[in-house]
């Protein structure tokens, strides 16, 4: 009997464990997004913390309105208000949202298929085109089932990831790979000195170029649609330098033509004038579009 009674004792242990484990396992895919991060998980919680009622500029740059955001919502909702967003926000904050869903929450979820090289404009609506690419998503991710509704599990999914090799996230690209992109997406591109090579201040590369930024380049040739859109400069030397720089990714100039020009100061914010007095227009992504004159300077920063 000692001896029944001992081993059932080590299997509810082993039980007891493995149910332990595995809520643990699950919350090690939310990240920790805090004072201080700036891109596209940011905006995420931005657009998030507005859907739920705590309205927060999306600017992508989580500062101190965000940190009060988050530490009002947490309050709110029983948890410990440190004002940073991990394992234990992720979960209340999200929205499950699916096709005809409109909002911020549905802002959240487009910036976050587009580091997955969703490319889609984020505008709030939920039509088949967000659908289709949450259903793509969840595909790739081997999620069941593919409905195209994004719930607890795919948020999750999307979450703990940084993009896709070739199409999202925080890495970078060679110049065949933004050039093989930006060609597919219709885009151009051109230099004065007929060369890709990022060492000539001349040349137009995309050498180094964040992921993020060429997504960031085909969705606004998606949203201008028969607009031209041309690069006129990329990765290579010769520009300011600064973490959010030409030679760290984040930049890509655009030859100032009439359409495009009317897109961008007809559908995001004037939020003032650089010190070289180009003047800012920000997009609910926390893109930053600066007018230079003869080009535009567009930092994106998701």
């Amino acid at each position: 009997m000692r001896r029944a009674a001992s081993v059932l004792t080590a299997v509810f242990a082993a039980l007891l464990a493995t149910l332990l484990i595995v809520p643990a396992a699950q919350a090690a895919g939310w990240p920790v997004v805090q004072s201080g991060d700036k891109g596209a998980d940011v905006t995420t919680v931005q657009h998030l913390l507005t859907a739920r009622g705590y309205s927060t500029t999306a600017d992508g740059d989580f500062g101190p309105s965000t940190v009060s955001s988050v530490r009002g919502f947490q309050s709110a909702n029983g948890l410990s208000a440190d004002g940073a967003v991990g394992p234990a926000s992720w979960p209340k904050l999200i929205v499950t949202v699916s096709n005809g869903s409109n909002g911020s929450a549905v802002k959240a979820l487009q910036v976050q298929l587009n580091k997955y090289g969703g490319g889609l404009t984020v505008d709030g609506a939920f039509g088949a085109g967000t659908e289709a690419k949450v259903r793509a998503f969840q595909q790739s991710k081997g999620l069941s089932p593919v409905d195209g509704i994004a719930g607890p599990a795919t948020w999750e999914a999307l979450l703990s990831g940084s993009g896709s090799g070739s199409g999202g996230g925080s890495g970078t690209l060679t110049h065949a790979q933004a050039a093989a992109q930006f060609n597919a997406a219709g885009i151009g591109w051109v230099s004065s000195g007929n060369c890709s090579d990022r060492t000539r201040s001349t040349c137009t590369s995309f050498d180094g170029l964040r992921a993020t930024t060429a997504n960031g380049a085909v969705a606004l040739k998606q949203a201008v649609g028969g607009c031209t859109l041309t690069i006129t400069g990329g990765t290579e030397t010769g520009h300011a330098s600064g973490t959010y720089s030409h030679g760290n990714g984040y930049k890509l100039d655009f030859q100032r033509v009439a359409c495009l020009t009317s897109h961008i100061t007809g559908t995001f914010t004037h939020t003032g004038t650089r010190s070289d007095g180009a003047a800012l227009y920000t997009a609910p992504s926390g893109n930053i579009y600066a007018d230079e004159g003869s080009h535009w300077d567009v930092t994106f920063v998701g």
